[in-house]
Formats: C-alpha cells, structure tokens, sequence
C-alpha cells in the first residue's frame, strides 16, 4: 500500500472512529510527516484530498481541522443495541463522497449510453479494469470470461437452474452454509445434498464419495471466511477440491464473497489451481462498498460460457452502477477503501477472540480460529435451547443469529452454534456483548 493511500486510510479511521472529532486539530504537515513515516509533500497532497470530501479544513496559520458533519454519529439511533447479528456493512464508513463523486464522474463520461439497454456480458470499460483487479487475487481470466451479474445472488440462481455439460442435476453444498441460497436451491425444488464441514474442515474423503457417485453438478463452496463458520480451508484443502474436480468431472462454484477482507498476499482461490476449467468464480463488491450496488462478477469456464450467457439473455444491472464501480476501482479509491475496511474490521476480530479468551474460561463454548472477515461461530452445548438463549439475551440488548437457519431442511447431523458478526458490532461493545453471552450459557440452569 502506498504512503499516499496509508496516511489517507489512518487519518479516514481516525475521524470515523471518533479519535479525531469535529474541531479536533490534525498534527502539523511536518508533524504527520514524522508520524506516518512519509514525506511532508505526501501529507499535504493527502490533506488537500480530505478536503475535497469535506473532511476536514483548514485555517491559514493555524492548521487543519476536522469537519463537523451533518447527523454525526452511529448511524443506528439504539446506541446500547450490541449487534452481533447483522451482516451488512458498517453505515458509518461508507464510502459516500467517493463513490458520489464516481456518480457524478459517469454520468459524465458516458452520457447517453448510460440510458441504453447496455451488453448483457456488462460494461466492457468494468470487465476490462476487473481483468487486471481479479489477477491481484490470483483469479486470472480475459474479458470475455468475466459476466457483471446483479450481485452474486444472480450468478447463483442462473447456474443452479442451467444445464451442466457433465450432464449431472445435484448440487453439493457445505452443512452448515450460506442460508439463502439452501432456501433458494429448496424452494426452486433443485436436487441437492449437504456435506459437513466444521471449524476444522472438511473430509476429503467424503467429498471423493460424493463426486465419485453423488450425480453432482456442481459443489458450492465459500472455501474463505465462511458464513457461518468464519474460518477458511487450508491451501491443501482448496488444492484437493480442485483436482477432485477435473478427476471426476464436478464443477465447483466458489462463492469468494469477501476476498477483500483479508490479506491475500498468502493465499490462492481454489480456482487458481484449477487445472481442467472446472472452477467458477464468483465476486461480490457489496460487503466493500454498498449493499445496495448489488453488483457481483462471475468468472467462468470456456465451456459454461454458451449456456451461461443463454441463461443471462437480457442486461439487468445498473449501467450507471459499472460506470462509477469502474472509476473507483481505476481511481485507487477502492484499493483504498479496501485497506480502511480491512483493518477496521481486523481489530474488532481481534477484540472478539480476546473477548472469548476472557470470558470463556469454563470452556463451554467453541470456537474456530477466526483472523479476517465478518463472522465467528460459537458452537454451544447440544443441552442449549437456543430459542431461550436468544431471548435471554436479547433482554440484555445483546443480537445474535441462531445456527439453525444454516442447514438443509432434512439434514439431520446439526451442530447448535450462534453466528456472531462484528461487521455493525462498535469496539467498545465486543467486550460486554460476549460477557453477555458467556453469562448466560454459562448459567445452565434455565436450559
């Protein structure tokens, strides 16, 4: 990351967190230049953008100050609500500005186009600079390889629903697993099989049986920062799903949801080590930036592309959407904004597992290892009464989401858990919020 874009993010957490308030002097140029370990030209350049996005101003002679802004404050008005529950991102670091002025820049740059039907692949300006930002993760592919889908929910429902080439109609997902796509794939009444995984994995033998005669389509995974686990394979678990893959003619979807969330640099998505075109590739830019850009790209094998695209027949996501996702990622700005996100929410993790260590001495809860993204899980007792826990704690202005939800309605072998997020979870509230739940598993006598 560039000393430019650091002294950006450190100085942006500052005033979101409240470390810098409204009226609070910032250090000097010069002092801020020994600070950040930078040069003063790269402060002032850094001062003069917070500026611009009105976050701070200056007084000749006297310095630069934080701005007061309008409605300052958490955005959620129940200040002692300890959310642990909601997966959204967090409101108050959204990129506004930024993204505002990316609005504004492509309505600029593509006038009418922007009132077209546009091409069904997606903007090609978006697949072109996502051709170069999908690389930096080790997802390497060319623009007619890459499809801007209406959020990743989209790319999930066209291809439980097409034909596959290996002419197989059960799809495999991971118990527990992203519980909104177990009520699609129920509800669409699409063939599909559940396969445990746990903190700790998942058994590659049993994943062999399945591809082996299971009929299986395709295998849905999140292989990193699970939801509701939280945890990520091993790079040999990816490595064996891959090969297990073009071994036995089952595609893989790898839902890499929140690949910004944590530092790639050590690791390779599973299609990275696809080595027969049996890896699909989904990304979504949401937990990043908006829930409601609902914007995702879906990276496809050569063979799926025909179908794919039969299936996709018509442009339905925003133009103007891809115009200014375009512009932000060419900017710098979501590089940017992916650095700020990630420490922010690496601290609260942080806060999470001392928390547990702290409060947890009985050892009746378990917990996964959990460094990056959004999400832990607390794997409770089987004596628990989850319903009663929940309310227990809910009086105790505490939010959680019962593990219940996560499995297939007929799989029978379920762990009892609570999901726990930090991504609304403010610092300050890590600590009482898994007090709070410790108190009360560990009072036993009400189950």
């Amino acid at each position: 990351m560039r000393k430019y874009d650091m002294v950006l993010v450190e100085i942006e957490k500052q005033i979101s967190t409240g470390q810098f308030r409204p009226g609070h002097r910032l250090p000097s140029v010069r002092s801020a230049s020994v600070l950040y370990g930078c040069s003063i030209s790269t402060v002032i350049r850094a001062y003069r953008e917070l500026e611009q996005k009105h976050l701070i101003y200056s007084i000749p002679q006297s310095g630069y100050y934080v701005v007061e802004q309008p409605g300052a404050g958490p955005v959620n008005p129940e200040d002692d609500l300890i959310d642990f529950g909601s997966a959204s991102p967090d409101l108050n670091v959204f990129p506004y500005l930024d993204f505002q002025h990316c609005l504004n820049k492509a309505i600029d740059t593509y006038k009418y186009h922007l009132f077209t039907y546009g091409e069904t692949q997606g903007l090609s300006a978006l697949r072109e600079t996502l051709v170069a930002h999908l690389a930096d993760t080790q997802v390497f592919a060319g623009t007619e390889a890459i499809y801007i889908t209406s959020g990743v929910q989209q790319a999930l429902g066209i291809l439980a629903k097409m034909p596959f080439p290996n002419g197989k109609e059960t799809v495999l997902v991971e118990q527990p697993g992203y519980n909104l796509y177990l009520r699609f794939l129920e509800a669409e009444g699409v063939p599909v099989k559940g396969i445990p995984r746990s903190g700790d994995g998942i058994d590659l033998e049993l994943l062999e049986e399945f591809f082996r005669g299971g009929g299986i389509k395709f295998f849905y995974t999140m292989p990193r920062y699970h939801n509701p686990l939280g945890t990520t394979y091993t790079k040999e678990e990816r490595q064996a799903i891959a090969r297990l893959a073009g071994k036995y003619d089952v595609y893989v979807v790898e839902d890499d949801y929140m690949a910004d969330l944590g530092d790639g640099r050590h690791y390779d998505p599973v299609t990275a080590f696809d080595q027969s075109g049996h890896v699909i590739y989904l990304k979504s830019f949401s937990k990043i930036i908006f829930p409601g850009l609902s914007l995702g790209a879906a990276v496809l094998p050569e063979a799926l592309l025909p179908v794919f695209q039969a299936h996709k027949s018509y442009m339905d996501t925003s133009l103007l959407s891809q115009a200014a996702l375009d512009i932000y990622i060419k900017n710098g700005m979501y590089e940017r904004h992916k650095h700020k996100i990630r420490s922010l929410y690496a601290e609260r993790i942080n806060l999470l597992n001392e928390a547990l260590l702290h409060y947890n001495t009985a050892g009746l809860i378990e917990v996964p290892r959990v460094d990056s993204g959004i999400y832990l899980q607390l794997k409770l007792p089987q004596t628990v009464n989850l319903e009663q826990l929940l309310k227990r704690l809910a009086k105790r202005r505490v939010q959680a989401v019962s593990g219940k939800g996560f499995y297939l309605s007929n799989y029978l072998e379920r762990e009892k858990f609570l999901r726990i997020s930090i991504s609304r979870s403010r610092r300050e509230q890590i600590y009482p919020g898994i007090a709070a739940i410790a108190e009360e598993v560990a009072a036993g006598g009400w189950w």
